[in-house]
């Protein structure tokens, strides 16, 4: 039994170990390269220069953590989506540092700048992605796709399960008979309302009818009543 709950830790140990990732902190040379450019971005002799840069490498590159760990969909992303992030990404920084220096309260904003665009970009890339890789049709997406959270890649072209938000298959189900219910019951009220709809109409068509029977009836018997007085009338005459 011990054995057996050491091969279920493991797992748990070596992401404890390694971390989890998100799409941008995938690639070590990557990584690198930001710290790089972003060394360039402060004159040696600023102070507190060590400090800073780490704590702008670490918001930098965990960014597309927090980002990809908002919501299950925003999970997996195409490879070359990610390349291209990444790309954009150190233009910006190799822009940045062929500016003239202005002093750290400049840069840091400039940072802020590029970093809330990185995170607009990065999650409209991920809803998108998404939103093709979970739909009913899935259209085939193309080239290999990654797994932000793991830097795994994954060979599917379409994405069920956790992917998509259905964890739990009962749940799944759960929503889909709850959807049928409904369906069904807005079924059962129009064709209530349909059948009375229909009972009314023949029932007016009834009503008329009888109204006109009526009509036709009371005019036939006024006429007799007519001509029976109009009879008695002359008999009257003739015997006087």
């Amino acid at each position: 039994m011990g054995d057996l709950w050491l091969l279920l830790l493991l797992p748990l140990s070596l992401a404890a170990f390694h971390g989890v990732k998100g799409c941008l902190e995938c690639d070590p040379k990557f990584i690198e390269e930001v710290k790089s450019l972003l060394g360039k971005l402060v004159p040696p002799e600023v102070p507190g220069r060590t400090h800073m840069l780490e704590r702008q490498m670490k918001e930098m590159i965990r960014l597309s953590f927090k980002v990809s760990h908002r919501d299950k969909m925003l999970r997996v992303l195409a490879v070359q989506k990610v390349v291209d992030l990444r790309t954009w990404l150190k233009i910006e920084l190799d822009k940045l540092s062929k500016e003239k220096w202005k002093g750290v309260f400049i840069l840091q904003g400039r940072l802020l700048d590029i970093r809330k665009n990185l995170d607009s970009k990065l999650e409209k890339l991920l809803k998108k992605f998404s939103e093709v890789a979970c739909s009913e049709d899935c259209v085939v997406t193309e080239g290999p796709i990654l797994d932000c959270w793991t830097c795994l890649r994954i060979t599917s072209r379409c994405f069920r399960g956790e992917y998509c938000e259905e964890d739990d298959p009962k749940k799944a189900e759960s929503r889909e008979i709850g959807l049928f219910l409904i369906l069904l019951a807005e079924g059962v009220i129009l064709g209530g309302v349909l059948l009375l709809f229909h009972f009314c109409i023949s029932h007016q068509r009834k009503m008329k009818a009888i109204r006109r029977s009526l009509k036709t009836y009371l005019e036939k018997k006024l006429e007799e009543l007519m001509g029976i007085k109009d009879e008695k009338e002359k008999d009257f005459r003739g015997r006087e």
